[in-house]
């Protein structure tokens, strides 16, 4: 083992802890399960549940194979099969016969000692060690066994019983170099590798590992570079379609900006047609009013006519801008003209401008008078009318 790997232990011991305590790997496994089950049968066997694990056992010169959790012997042999082995090379026929059917990436073998040879001690450890248990534990060998680390193989475990004073309870398991290394040796002899040394308990396993790092197999993975194929290809499907989606996004937006500016555009021609329409309106109605408010020539013609009497008669009548009337004319009594407009709605501050001159040629007074209009108020013109119609209608 190098150093970097060995550097990398305790962290990685962490990290597989804080997996295994976390609820992930029984949901994953419940899930992966569920959706087992949604598959036709003949298509489950190509979908494995991970490593499958089975049990060997050497138990008076007679080796014993069954799957982890099962009772039943799945193949048997004795110990007359290693010479045939070790001269053809070949794993026994009993065991090829009984995993020929097993997938040899998810195939796992263990090789359980019975537990008269394994030596268990309960420590109570401080929480601080649990990074570092299998060097805490190395010191206690010589204290908890009548053995060294040299004589001897060991593993630990964390127990589920929990501890007081912030400590921990786990388990160490010892077994002596000669007793496991012959055991090891026989398997080696007979083709046969295994991948964890551990104690037998019931129809399964206690769930340690003895067996020394530097005599692990190794394996090759084709399903799991492939696995990490799939999963590239599907981090790449994912970034694909994350950039069409945005690519989508994008040109949604560029049509949405487009179709505002148009919308804005004519937004602009209906509200500039809409002042248009204002000003348009607000010109009329002030014409509307201006001339509603402004006393209309015919007006002012029929209130003349109908004030000054019949004797009199203009030679000039004229309005300015200003509202400025004027009168150019002759009667016989001028004098007695701003009497008769004095109470007119229409015509207001009469008054003779000059003096009043008698015309030798028709025998009356010539004069000039100038008046202003005056603008009537609502119903200003009815009394005019009313006035209208008296003067018609008088004797």
């Amino acid at each position: 083992m190098s150093t970097a790997t060995q550097s990398l232990r305790p962290l990685m011991d962490r990290l597989r802890r804080a997996w295994r305590a976390s609820p992930m790997p029984g949901f994953l496994g419940w899930w992966g399960g569920e959706l087992r089950d949604l598959l036709p049968r003949r298509w489950r066997g190509w979908f494995g549940s991970g490593a499958d694990w089975y049990l060997l056992q050497h138990i008076d010169a007679q080796w014993t194979l069954r799957r982890n959790g099962h009772g039943d012997l799945l193949a048997d042999w004795d110990d007359g099969v290693e010479a045939a082995a070790v001269e053809g090379h070949a794993r026994p026929d009993a065991l090829v016969a009984a995993l020929q059917k097993v997938d040899r990436e998810d195939l796992r073998l263990a090789l359980l000692l019975p537990a008269a040879v394994v030596l268990r001690r309960t420590l109570a450890l401080p929480r601080a060690a649990r990074d570092n248990l299998l060097q805490v534990a190395a010191f206690e060998i010589d204290r908890q066994t009548p053995f060294n680390v040299a004589q001897v193989y060991y593993a630990v475990r964390e127990l589920a019983e929990p501890a007081t004073g912030g400590r921990l309870n786990v388990e160490l398991v010892v077994v002596t170099r000669v007793t496991l290394d012959p055991l090891l040796a026989r398997l080696r002899a007979q083709g046969i590798s295994v991948d964890a040394v551990d104690l037998a308990m019931a129809d399964g396993r206690l769930g340690v590992n003895l067996l020394p790092p530097e005599q692990a197999p190794r394996r090759s993975y084709p399903r799991r570079r492939l696995n990490l194929l799939l999963a590239g290809a599907c981090v790449l499907l994912l970034v694909l379609v994350l950039g069409e989606w945005l690519h989508n996004r994008q040109a949604a937006l560029s049509q949405m900006r487009s179709e505002v500016e148009s919308m804005r555009g004519e937004a602009q021609q209906v509200a500039a047609l809409r002042q248009q329409l204002q000003d348009n309106a607000g010109a009329a109605g002030f014409l509307v009013q201006r001339k509603k408010n402004t006393v209309s020539m015919i007006s002012l013609w029929q209130e003349a006519t109908l004030r000054l009497p019949d004797s009199a008669w203009l030679e000039r009548f004229s309005v300015d801008n200003t509202g400025q009337i004027g009168f150019q004319g002759q009667s016989p009594q001028a004098a007695k003209l701003l009497d008769a407009l004095k109470d007119s709605r229409l015509i207001t501050d009469a008054s003779f401008q000059g003096s009043i001159q008698p015309d030798p040629t028709t025998g009356k007074e010539r004069f000039y008078l100038t008046a202003r209009v005056q603008q009537p108020t609502a119903g200003g013109s009815k009394p005019a009318a009313s006035t209208s119609t008296n003067r018609t209608g008088a004797p």
